[in-house]
């Protein structure tokens, strides 16, 4: 038997996050770490704490999401990033969006608890294309690492960006098909101590996920999806 609700955790040198992340996850949620290529035991841990482990040797976020969604075998499943910023506790709300019908697509807008929680020129980033977004129809003020959905429409959508665009282009292929994409307030914390942000942790790491971002809103705009 089958738990009820798959959580898809996407994770490189997650090691020092990943027991308090894994020991908050509500019951009947069953934890999916996709490790793509860490070097700091984060496999070893994640076992350790009861996750089913897959490993993804192509490196990207996307890489990492699609073999969760791949290895994942619940009707509904989250994603939820692995380095302590997110409570668990957060997920239930979410799925409630999706069980009782009100959203197709329930996402996390983050609220940070903490001037450092969330650097400047993240989120001036993402402000940037969650507007874009907007304009295109796109209900959205993040480009959230929380969302849950049903497993077989999230694969249906056929995303194809393997990297930092892959939440975007999903959002934008949600939209596209009409789905209800539902935005909750969600808190964001400091990452644990001992990871690295591979997005917000620098300057370096938000222009990489920015140029992402802009390849898939090229696409989109040219036909490309």
């Amino acid at each position: 038997m089958h738990t009820t609700i798959d959580v898809v955790l996407p994770c490189l040198d997650e090691a020092a996050a990943l027991p308090a992340v894994l020991s908050g996850l509500p019951p009947g949620y069953r934890a999916i770490v996709v490790d793509n290529g860490s070097t700091d035991g984060s496999p070893v841990v994640a076992a350790e704490y009861g996750a089913e482990v897959v490993h993804e040797p192509r490196r990207g976020y996307g890489a990492a999401v699609h073999a969760g969604l791949l290895a994942a075998e619940a009707d509904l499943v989250c994603v939820l990033d692995a380095d302590g910023s997110f409570d668990p506790a957060e997920l239930p709300r979410l799925v409630s969006a999706v069980l009782d019908g009100r959203a197709d697509l329930a996402v996390g807008r983050r609220r940070p608890v903490s001037a450092d929680a969330w650097p400047w020129h993240a989120r001036a980033g993402n402000a940037v294309v969650a507007a874009l977004l907007r304009r295109r129809g796109v209900p959205v003020y993040d480009i959230s690492p929380i969302r849950v959905a049903r497993r077989a429409a999230l694969l249906g959508l056929g995303v194809n960006d393997r990297a930092f665009g892959y939440p975007l282009e999903l959002l934008l292929r949600a939209a596209g098909a009409g789905w209800r994409i539902l935005e909750l307030d969600v808190a964001y914390a400091p990452r644990a101590v001992g990871t690295i942000s591979k997005v917000s942790g620098s300057v370096r790491g938000t222009l990489r996920a920015t140029r992402d971002f802009a390849g898939v809103l090229r696409a989109d705009a040219g036909g490309g999806r």
